[in-house]
């Protein structure tokens, strides 16, 4: 268990050494709105609907991608999102978070679905096949990976940031796994308009 925490926490660091190098690099907010980062989509939500990626444009978004039997990061990051959520009161009332999974070989609709009521329920779960998943990885740039367990089972490694997205859909970027609340916040208004 405490390897697959090291191995979550390098990813999460990877992740966010990367966003800040190009940050760095001297992107301008203007050029971060036009950033664009992902691609099209079309899968099946917890909600009982097909969402795709145009779908989720006119208001502004996230995506984290987790899995269901994940140990600490995914449950963790899903606790402060709902947090936040009650941070923003009526500001968020239109805000929705797709959680989308890294697991889809065991994370059926179902089982998702079951899952996200421990959570606010304006996190929606996404399943890809396996073959979506690979395409949607590649989009967005991010990491996944099994990693086998000790009981002959695996875990996911697997990028820890939730990627956030303005009403037009571009990227408006990231907030890291274990950043602070107030900073959180902060993003999270920003990308509300208030």
């Amino acid at each position: 268990m405490k390897i697959i925490r090291m191995i979550l926490w390098g990813a999460a660091v990877l992740c966010t050494a990367l966003l800040g190098f190009l940050y760095w690099q001297g992107l301008s907010p203007s050029q971060t709105q036009q950033m664009t980062l992902g691609g099209e989509f079309t899968l099946p939500a917890t909600t009982g609907a097909t969402i795709t990626r145009k779908q989720l444009q006119g208001k502004p978004y996230a995506i984290f991608f987790g899995f269901t039997r994940c140990p600490e990061v995914c449950p963790t990051t899903l606790f402060t999102l709902t947090a936040a959520y009650e941070d923003l009161g009526d500001a968020a009332r239109d805000f929705n978070v797709y959680f989308i999974s890294v697991d889809p070989e065991r994370d059926t609709l179902e089982y998702m679905r079951d899952y996200l009521t421990n959570f606010d329920p304006r996190i929606v779960g996404l399943v890809p096949s396996v073959a979506q998943l690979a395409e949607i990885a590649r989009s967005f740039h991010i990491l996944y990976e099994k990693v086998p367990t000790s009981d002959g089972s695996y875990t996911m490694n697997h990028t820890a940031s939730v990627f956030l997205f303005r009403a037009d859909g571009s990227f408006a970027g990231t907030i890291a796994y274990g950043e602070e609340k107030g900073t959180r916040v902060a993003k999270l208004r920003r990308l509300l308009g208030g």
